[in-house]
């Protein structure tokens, strides 16, 4: 192992609110997919009374309460932002990375190590520059955009009298371009980060096999170390 290697690790990377919002984060986001793809392809009707039955509206309680989970979550990790260790902040500050022209760097560097360009990457405590990147850009960008057309959605249905409503559905839905419009939004935003659930998983899976330090039980106790 190298020298570089042995300066940097262990180092205790992921605090312990941030592992249970990452976990939390996930079992809601497959909760939401399989409820949302079914909300827009409903299954087939049940045969029998329909007062006996009630599937359609479990999934969309399910999909509901799922969405408050996975909205609280992302406003709490966005408080723990202000208060957590300097990695807490790492995919939120991506915006400023900009600027920097060793970010960017790192990015390219990063960039031909996935593509197989290079046999060895630099060891990055927390994320690396395309890990942030991606994490940014489609993760809490992606996420954002879901709380609020999801909650614009939710309030259309309460009624014009209900918070959501007037806090998400006042204003969402004639920007976008009213219910229609939002619903499609929706849909290719689930797909969205449905993609971006594989790209992330397939990253994470490869670093763990390919690097020299560790990645997935990094967000399980919290500890990057040398293998």
């Amino acid at each position: 192992m190298s020298t570089q290697h042995s300066k940097l690790f262990p180092v205790y990377v992921w605090e312990a609110p941030v592992r249970i919002w990452h976990w939390v984060m996930a079992a809601a986001m497959v909760v939401l997919g399989v409820t949302g793809y079914l909300i827009g392809s409903p299954p087939p009707s049940i045969t029998g009374e329909a007062s006996e039955h009630f599937m359609f509206g479990y999934i969309r309680f399910a999909h509901f309460a799922a969405a408050y989970l996975f909205a609280v979550t992302f406003v709490l990790r966005l408080i723990w932002v202000f208060v957590g260790n300097r990695f807490a902040r790492e995919i939120f500050l991506v915006p400023l990375k900009l600027f920097s022209g060793e970010w960017w760097g790192g990015l390219i560097d990063q960039t031909k190590y996935y593509l197989f360009l290079k046999r060895n990457a630099r060891p990055w405590q927390g994320h690396n520059p395309l890990a942030m990147a991606a994490m940014f850009f489609m993760y809490v960008l992606g996420a954002v955009f879901m709380i609020f057309t999801g909650f614009a959605l939710y309030g259309e249905g309460l009624g014009m009298h209900s918070w959501a409503y007037g806090a998400f559905s006042s204003w969402v839905l004639p920007l976008l371009g009213y219910s229609q419009n939002v619903h499609t939004l929706h849909h290719l935003g689930m797909w969205y980060l449905v993609i971006f659930t594989l790209v992330h998983v397939y990253m994470v899976v490869r670093e763990d096999i390919c690097s020299g330090e560790t990645v997935i039980s990094t967000m399980i106790n919290g500890w990057r170390v040398v293998k």
